[in-house]
């Protein structure tokens, strides 16, 4: 509020100013959860914007960290990219990912025990010189100053041009431009951080993700696109006992099924990628969101529903695909789409003969390490249950042991500073949050 309505003319604020604000804040309602009493989509609306604002902070750091590493370093792309070839990184980022990542992840560090600050005069200071012989001072303050960083004028003008709606009610729950640059100079010594949480958001895949598109545009997203699908695919690949297979190719038009399909003894599954994101229409509830959620997943439910008829019918390209087993259909994205699962949100998309979950990328990456129950029992058992089949596919996780999961710790461990750590960030078990 202060960054886009204070100006320097104003008294310093008080410890007492901090805490009515705070208090404000608590008491904000959201009038269109009281206002309209013959709204029967009233409370879903509510729910969206809630989720937009609140859960997108909850994911765990040190996994959408390793992530990174593991998917944009470490994993193959099936198709010729565009963009993400070699040299891609200093191209885009200034310095190799490893590097960007410790970089965020040495802001981040400042910020949480420095009172919200960095200050570049710690890179001078007794005992930097252990973090400068890793990344040089010089590529710290240029990388931070490139990617990281803005000031009063330019935060406000990003501020306006990223509205999307005239209601002022519904500003709180639009785009924050500290999610694109979450340090601001010109507040005294270094930087502040007003959201901390934002800094090591930057390299995550969604913070690398929109600085890549808005360098390179499309492109860069279909490269991006096309590595996830095949991340997917090394993440299905951590199941014990199972067949994963690719994409099947049929018919005389060589049309494809969907991008993976995994055997177990329990049951078939039939897992469709896409890497999609909300988008400010969703988070807002406007009333283009079904529109935007049929356009980014509608897709995907009717391609496992062909995949599910194809195999059924006995077709021959799906020969190594049992047919004695139940199907079920998983639809993967590379951001979570809160409550998409519920029934207020699920008859806006196309009916399926199998049953079918959403589930982000973060899900997938707990469900593949279950380790005392097998996975296809854990996923029939929740599709039984007619409440929690409504659920996030997470609710059903929980409470399951979990091993590690070395994809993302392998990613985790090719940052500068797991090198000295034993490296334990990115794989905690279902749930939790750093």
């Amino acid at each position: 509020m202060s960054l886009a309505c204070g100006n320097e003319y104003r008294k310093d604020a008080s410890e007492a100013d901090l805490l009515r604000i705070l208090d404000m804040h608590s008491q904000l309602e959201n009038p269109y959860l009281y206002e309209h009493e013959n709204d029967g989509d009233a409370l879903a609306r509510f729910l969206l914007r809630a989720a937009g604002e609140q859960m997108i902070y909850q994911e765990p750091v040190g996994r959408e960290l390793g992530r990174s590493g593991a998917m944009l370093t470490h994993t193959t792309g099936t198709r010729e990219a565009r963009c993400l070839r070699p040299g891609w990184e200093e191209e885009l980022l200034g310095t190799s990912l490893s590097h960007y990542v410790g970089i965020a992840q040495l802001l981040w560090a400042s910020v949480v025990h420095c009172a919200g600050r960095f200050d570049p005069a710690f890179l001078e200071a007794p005992g930097a010189e252990r973090i400068c012989a890793e990344i040089p001072a010089s590529t710290i303050l240029s990388v931070a100053e490139e990617h990281f960083v803005t000031d009063t004028a330019a935060f406000r003008q990003a501020n306006e041009q990223a509205q999307v709606t005239t209601d002022r009610l519904l500003r709180r729950y639009e785009y924050n431009p500290l999610r694109t640059t979450p340090l601001v100079k010109g507040y005294g010594p270094g930087m502040l951080a007003p959201v901390s949480q934002l800094v090591p958001a930057k390299a995550s895949p969604l913070g690398i993700y929109y600085t890549g598109v808005a360098r390179f545009g499309s492109a860069f997203a279909q490269d991006l696109g096309d590595l996830f699908e095949a991340y997917v695919g090394r993440q299905l690949g951590l199941l014990p006992e199972a067949t994963v297979l690719p994409e099947i190719t049929y018919g005389p038009n060589r049309s494809l099924s969907v991008d993976w399909i995994v055997v177990t003894e329990e049951l078939v599954l039939l897992v469709e990628v896409k890497s999609v994101r909300p988008t400010a229409h969703l988070r807002l509830a406007t009333e283009r969101r079904v529109k935007e959620l049929q356009r980014m997943l509608g897709r995907a439910y009717e391609q496992i529903d062909n995949t599910a008829a194809l195999i059924a019918s006995g077709r021959k390209e799906f020969a190594k695909v049992p047919t004695d087993r139940p199907v079920q259909g998983l639809i993967v994205t590379m951001e979570p789409f809160h409550i998409v699962n519920a029934p207020m949100q699920r008859p806006f998309l196309p009916a399926t003969t199998v049953p079918v979950t959403v589930c982000s990328i973060g899900e997938l990456e707990d469900l593949v390490t279950i380790t005392d129950a097998p996975v296809g029992r854990v996923l029939l058992e929740r599709a039984a249950d007619t409440q929690r089949s409504t659920y996030a596919l997470r609710e059903a996780l929980s409470g399951h042991d979990h091993a590690r999961n070395p994809v993302l710790d392998a990613g985790w461990n090719s940052y500068p500073w797991s090198r000295d750590a034993a490296g334990r960030e990115p794989s905690e078990p279902a749930g939790a949050a750093l």
